[in-house]
């Protein structure tokens, strides 16, 4: 589960291929669910779009 503050990759984001590869650090999550964070103005969606959660230079794969 991620958390504020988490270090995340994004590995695909439904709609945006532009997203693809980015890295980032969680926010805000919102009530909905959407995780926002520094790779740009689109939020991630759980279970729609595809991430890993970087932790002490491992990748833990999430979509």
């Amino acid at each position: 589960m991620v958390k504020i503050g988490d270090k995340i990759k994004i590995i695909s984001m439904n709609g945006e291929p532009q997203y693809a590869g980015k890295i980032g650090v969680v926010e805000h999550i919102d009530d909905a669910g959407q995780i926002h964070g520094t790779w740009g103005g689109c939020a991630i969606i759980p279970n729609v779009d595809e991430y890993e959660i970087i932790t002490n230079n491992k990748e833990q794969k999430n979509a």
